[in-house]
């Protein structure tokens, strides 16, 4: 959808300010009952999904052009879904993350991007990759010495898919290669393409880049589908949130998989038995692209209709994108299963989790902002008592790594495949 298309819903916007909000039934305390970063940092409606409604209406009426504050507004937003999944708790069935992913492509377009971004952006062009810095050639580094399958050279039913982050990370890497040693000790039939394999480049369409989105999505489709495999398992979040929905979209009919939902499926099977106890206390984070971002998408074409020229409804039903269906259970049956451990639970969770600040290539365009961003949920994992944050995405893990709460106090970061391994 251009811009222009979402006139109607910017004007259909009733100003309820769900999008500031988790809803009010799950508000549990008001330290912890915002679920916007960006309007919650920046004290300031525009930086709202309601805000940014108005400000793209202003754009296209002519009042308003795109200038360094205007800029600020639309680049300034870790497009993590917060806003998109209380906007459809109430009667309303509004688009406001694609709404802000459009605003940020309509400034890509004009020319409005940030210095930062343009750093990204080379680097996904030359070396496939968001992570600037990092050779192609040594993609495949990070699985040195793992006897596994090239996907160039031999066919498997499971493609492993790290994402730049586990490849070029040397902190995060282990992650990645414990994910891998564990699915072909289960027996799985799994290969990688080593320094072959390329950025998904979900956080470029996120930053308002969707040229360049589509052309290294187009190349990994094709690449996948000539290496015929029938399932792509990622350890990555925001690389899953992609493939999901965002390639799914494209028309890749291929299976995806978060590797904790394969390690949920192995545990229940029988096939992952731990010998040890890991006694920890500890609370769990939903990544935004694995939770409320990791809905399976539903393909709909239809109209807008009014009844009577007043009431608004879609001609066939629209599918409301909730965020409920994304992946919460198997992670916490994981930590269940291990053990020695325990759960506490923070008070924003599932789809209405608070964002760890690296998403829409914040980490990188907006620093303060996103270590802001992280601080908050390091303030709300640590008043759950817990020894340590355990999540399910290198993007997160790495933002938390280096945050503190609001009173300097950090707290462990670990991926949850750090504690099987553990426990094993």
């Amino acid at each position: 959808m251009a811009l222009q298309d979402f006139r109607p819903m910017m004007e259909r916007c009733s100003n309820c300010l769900n999008c500031r909000w988790i809803p009010f039934d799950k508000v549990k305390s008001q330290r912890f009952g915002e679920n916007c970063p960006s309007i919650v940092y920046n004290n300031f409606m525009t930086y709202s999904a309601r805000g940014r409604f108005q400000l793209a209406q202003t754009i296209l009426d002519g009042d308003a052009d795109y200038s360094e504050a205007v800029v600020d507004v639309i680049h300034n937003c870790t497009t993590c879904g917060s806003c998109d999944a209380t906007c459809k708790v109430c009667r309303y069935n509004l688009e406001p993350l694609e709404h802000n992913i459009e605003l940020k492509v309509s400034a890509v377009e004009k020319g409005k991007i940030l210095p930062r971004q343009a750093e990204i952006m080379k680097s996904l062009k030359a070396e496939q990759t968001m992570v600037t810095g990092k050779a192609k050639a040594n993609r495949g580094d990070w699985a040195k010495g793992i006897k596994v399958k090239d996907l160039f050279k031999d066919k498997a039913e499971i493609a492993f898919y790290p994402g730049c982050k586990y490849s070029y990370d040397e902190k995060l890497q282990q992650v990645a290669r414990q994910s891998l040693q564990l699915l072909l000790d289960a027996g799985a039939d799994v290969g990688i393409m080593g320094s072959g394999d390329s950025c998904c480049a979900g956080r470029a369409l996120h930053m308002g880049f969707r040229e360049e989105f589509n052309d290294r999505a187009d190349a990994n489709i094709k690449a996948f589908q000539a290496a015929g495999v029938k399932t792509i398992v990622t350890p990555c979040s925001d690389c899953y949130g992609t493939l999901k929905r965002e390639y799914a979209k494209k028309g890749m009919d291929i299976q995806v998989l978060h590797v904790v939902e394969c390690l949920d499926q192995m545990i229940q099977a029988g096939q992952i038995k731990f010998t040890k106890s890991v006694p920890l206390t500890v609370t769990y984070h939903d990544p935004c692209h694995l939770g409320r971002l990791g809905e399976p998408y539903i393909p709909w074409n239809g109209e807008e209709k009014k009844i009577l020229n007043q009431v608004h409804t879609w001609e066939p039903k629209r599918p409301r994108n909730h965020g409920i269906l994304g992946v919460y259970d198997a992670p916490r049956r994981v930590l269940a299963a291990i053990p020695g451990v325990k759960l506490v639970e923070m008070e924003r969770i599932r789809e209405y989790a608070w964002c760890c600040g690296a998403g829409g290539g914040c980490s990188e365009t907006y620093p303060e902002f996103s270590a802001f961003t992280a601080g908050e949920r390091i303030t709300e994992a640590n008043t759950t008592g817990a020894e340590a944050l355990v999540t399910a995405c290198p993007w997160c893990e790495s933002n938390f790594a280096n945050a503190v709460d609001e009173n300097g106090k950090s707290i462990k970061v670990l991926d949850i495949i750090e504690l099987v391994s553990q426990a094993l």
